[in-house]
């Protein structure tokens, strides 16, 4: 017989028993043995059909293909630009997925882009030795012009943006910002001062409370306190 050995958003611990029986289907950051299903990390249950997965409370951010990020530029080379990614890795934007405008031979990069420089960018590959390309050459991907820019864990970027946008969506609603959420955890606000400084205090108030239930509505409270 299957049964269900954790609840929706219950926090887990490497090797804590989920699941008994074949119903149940192993998802992100789980395993099975032999008729259980086992955690492999700290961090959130979630549960979607008959498939169970565990968000991570924690650990470094790992590049994965179509992940928007934000970078900070810190080596211009012949063919472009090196970027700091918040990872072990650096990662390469060539010249040509950089703008969409002809870039003659000799002219100067940091024009376009200057060493210190953040950007919107999206990675395009991965490589089994970790070389990341990047892209700017999507709607929304550009260089970061003013607001401020923050960090937090990436295994809490999830419950930031919330289902279906919903989280970040509030925030931008309360605040009057433009917010822009990496996937490796740095986060672009641009409004206000006062509206910046709302949304940080909003957001970092998400990462610190993240494994806590009835996060929408503590964070409706909080912005609506501090309108």
């Amino acid at each position: 017989m299957s049964e269900l050995l954790v609840q929706e958003r219950n926090v887990v611990v490497p090797g804590e028993a989920l699941a008994q029986g074949m119903d149940f289907l192993p998802g992100d950051n789980t395993y099975r043995e032999k008729d259980q299903i086992y955690s492999k990390v700290l961090g959130l249950v979630s549960v979607s059909g008959r498939v169970i997965k565990i968000t991570p409370l924690s650990g470094p951010y790992l590049p994965k293909t179509e992940d928007k990020i934000i970078a900070r530029v810190i080596d211009i080379t012949i063919s472009g630009w090196r970027f700091e990614t918040a990872t072990a890795y650096s990662a390469m934007l060539n010249v040509r997925d950089a703008t969409t405008r002809f870039v003659k031979k000799e002219e100067d990069l940091s024009q376009i882009l200057s060493i210190g420089d953040y950007a919107v960018v999206k990675i395009v590959n991965v490589t089994s030795q970790n070389l990341i390309d990047l892209t700017m050459k999507e709607p929304g991907l550009r260089r970061i012009s003013g607001g401020r820019i923050i960090s937090i864990n990436s295994q809490k970027v999830p419950r930031v943006i919330g289902r279906q946008g919903s989280m970040i969506t509030l925030i931008k609603d309360k605040t009057g910002c433009d917010i822009t959420v990496g996937q490796n955890g740095l986060i672009w606000i641009k409004g206000t001062s006062e509206g910046e400084l709302k949304a940080e205090k909003a957001i970092k108030l998400i990462e610190a409370k993240a494994h806590l239930e009835g996060l929408t509505e503590k964070m409706e409270r909080f912005l609506g306190e501090s309108a």
